[in-house]
C-alpha cells in the first residue's frame, strides 16, 4: 500500500486518475476557510479539473483553518503534500478515485496568524473563499444581525492580540492591502445558505464597521462578495471509507473525500481582480443566482425534510432506503412538482422535471449512505428557511400546501424523541430542549407545535394551514408515518 505523496503519485494504480500538472509549478490565488469534506469535492475539485487542462496554475488554493479540530486536517495535509483522494460513489457500486493537487498549502491559523493575514494582503491573492458553514457568519438567529457578543468576536474587535476569527483575519488583510494601495480580493461564499455573498458582505462589514468605520465603509463599497449556489451530497468521510480507499485502490490517505456523482455550481461573474476560468470546467456564470439557489432550496432542501422525519419515524435510517420506497417516492415527487415547483421563478438553462426525476436517483444512490440523523439535525434552521416559504407562498395564492404542512407535523412528532418503534431519538438542534419541551405538549393540544411563533411566525393564525398540519398530525398518532405519507402523498 502507497502512503500518499508527490513522491509516490507515479505508483498509483492504473485506474486512479492523479493531476497531470507539476504542483511545484502553482501559484496561491485563492485562501480558502473551511477547508472540509465539502470543499474539497467541490471548489478544489473545479480548480484541479482547471488545471489538469493547462489552466489556473496561477489559482492554487491555500487552506485556512481557525478551528482546534482543524488541526487534524494541518496534519493530514501536510503528511500528503496537499493530495487527497477524492471517491465518486456510482449508484451502480463503481468507485472513481481521483486525486487532487490544486490545494498547494494549509495554514493553522492559530500557529502563525501574522502568516495567514500576510498571505492574504499579498497581491497574489485575488480571491479568499469560505465554507464555514451556517454558523461560522456568527448572526443571530433570530434578529439575522452580527452578533456582537461572541467572546473570540469581542477580542478580535479590541484588537489587543492577533486576530484569531475568519472576520478578524479577513478584515486585518483588506486593512493592509487598503493601507498598501493594493485592490481587496473578492470574498466568494461557497456555503450552502441563501444569498450566501449578500450574507457574507452584511457579516464582515458590520464587524469591520464596529473595528475601524472608515474601513468598514471601504470594504462596503469596494469588496465584491459574489453570490453562489453549491450542491454536491458529500457525507462525512468515515472510518470505513478510508479503509475502502486503501483497500479498492492501495492508497494510504489519511483522509479522503467521498462524494456522489453529481455536482453544480452556479457563480455570480463578479470577480475585479479576475477569477480561473471557471466556464471550462462547468460552473454556470451568471448574473443572478436567486433562480437556482429557490430551486434548490425549495427542491432539493426542503425534499430532504420531507424524507427524513417520515423515513426516521417508520424504521428507516439512511435516505436512500427512504426513497427507494414507492410509497415514498411519490410523496417526494408530488411535493416537489405540485408545491415546491409552482413557488420558483424562471430558472434559464434547467428543465425542472428532468431536475426532480435526477433528485430521486440521487437520493437513491445507496453507495452513498446519506444518513437520516444527519437531515434530521438542526430542523429549526432548516425548515423556516426551506420548508416554509414553500407554506407562505402557496397559502398566498391558493395552492396546494397538504404534503408541506405533513412535513411539519412530521418535524413535530420526530420532536417528541421517540420513534413508532419506541426506540429514543437524539435531536440535534440549537432549540432542542425548547422543542421536545413544546413537543411533549403535542397530544393534550394538537397545535402546540406550530404556536412557537419564533420558529413559526404567524403560521397558526392561518386556519387552511391548522386544518391540513392538524390532520396529518392526528393521523400519525393514529395510524404511523407509512401510512399517513399514503394519505397525504
Amino acid at each position: 500500500m502507497l502512503k500518499l505523496g508527490t513522491a509516490t503519485l507515479s505508483k498509483l494504480p492504473a485506474g486512479v486518475a492523479r493531476p497531470s500538472y507539476d504542483q511545484a509549478q502553482l501559484r496561491v490565488g485563492i485562501v480558502h476557510f473551511g477547508t472540509g469534506g465539502f470543499h474539497r469535492a467541490h471548489q478544489a475539485m473545479y480548480v484541479d479539473q482547471l488545471m489538469n487542462q493547462g489552466l489556473a496554475l496561477d489559482w492554487g488554493i491555500c487552506g485556512v483553518g481557525v478551528m482546534p479540530a482543524d488541526q487534524r486536517m494541518r496534519d493530514a495535509l501536510k503528511s500528503q503534500d496537499g493530495l487527497y483522494t477524492l471517491v465518486t460513489k456510482h449508484p451502480d457500486g463503481n468507485y472513481e478515485a481521483r486525486v487532487i493537487g490544486s490545494i498547494v498549502d494549509f495554514l493553522y491559523a492559530p500557529d502563525d496568524p501574522e502568516r495567514v493575514v500576510e498571505l492574504m494582503a499579498a497581491p497574489g491573492t485575488r480571491i479568499v473563499s469560505l465554507t464555514i458553514t451556517e454558523g461560522g457568519y456568527n448572526f443571530h438567529h433570530v434578529t439575522g444581525e452580527f452578533d456582537f457578543d461572541t467572546p473570540a468576536i469581542a477580542r478580535d474587535i479590541e484588537g489587543t492580540a492577533a486576530p484569531a476569527t475568519v472576520f478578524g483575519l479577513v478584515t486585518e488583510a483588506l486593512r493592509r492591502r487598503r493601507e498598501r494601495g493594493v485592490a481587496p480580493f473578492t470574498v466568494m461564499s461557497c456555503d450552502n445558505i441563501q444569498s450566501n455573498g449578500d450574507v457574507a458582505k452584511k457579516m464582515f462589514t458590520a464587524f469591520a464597521l464596529r473595528k475601524d468605520p472608515a474601513l468598514g465603509d471601504w470594504i462596503a463599497n469596494h469588496v465584491a462578495f459574489p453570490n453562489a449556489m453549491v450542491d454536491r451530497i458529500t457525507p462525512v468521510t468515515a472510518p470505513s471509507d478510508i479503509e475502502q480507499v486503501a483497500r479498492r485502490f492501495g492508497i494510504d490517505d489519511a483522509w479522503p473525500v467521498v462524494c456522489e456523482p453529481f455536482t453544480q455550481w452556479v457563480l455570480e461573474d463578479h470577480f475585479p481582480l479576475g477569477r480561473p476560468p471557471f466556464e471550462h470546467a462547468g460552473v454556470q456564470l451568471v448574473e443572478n443566482v436567486v433562480p437556482y439557489e429557490l430551486m434548490k432550496l425549495r427542491l432539493l432542501n426542503a425534499s430532504h425534510q420531507a424524507l427524513t422525519y417520515f423515513g426516521y419515524l417508520a424504521g428507516y435510517r439512511y435516505a436512500h432506503e427512504v426513497t427507494q420506497d414507492p410509497l415514498f417516492e411519490t410523496f417526494l415527487l408530488n411535493y416537489m412538482e405540485r408545491e415546491g415547483t409552482p413557488t420558483l421563478m424562471p430558472v434559464p438553462g434547467v428543465d425542472l422535471d428532468l431536475y426532480r426525476r435526477t433528485l430521486i436517483a440521487r437520493f437513491a444512490n445507496s453507495e452513498v449512505r446519506d444518513t437520516l440523523a444527519r437531515l434530521c439535525a438542526e430542523s429549526s434552521d432548516r425548515i423556516p428557511k426551506w420548508l416554509l416559504p414553500v407554506v407562505r407562498a402557496n397559502l398566498a395564492c391558493g395552492g396546494e400546501i397538504r404534503r408541506s404542512a405533513a412535513v411539519v407535523a412530521s418535524w413535530a412528532r420526530y420532536a417528541e424523541g421517540k420513534d413508532e418503534q419506541g426506540e429514543a431519538i437524539t435531536v440535534v438542534d440549537r432549540m432542542k430542549d425548547e422543542l421536545m419541551q413544546i413537543a411533549a405538549r403535542n397530544r393534550e393540544k394538537i397545535t402546540a407545535f406550530i404556536e412557537n411563533r419564533a420558529v413559526f411566525g404567524d403560521l397558526c393564525d392561518n386556519p387552511r394551514f391548522v386544518e391540513a398540519y392538524t390532520e396529518a398530525l392526528t393521523s400519525l398518532y393514529e395510524v404511523g408515518a407509512r401510512e399517513t405519507v399514503q394519505r397525504f402523498a
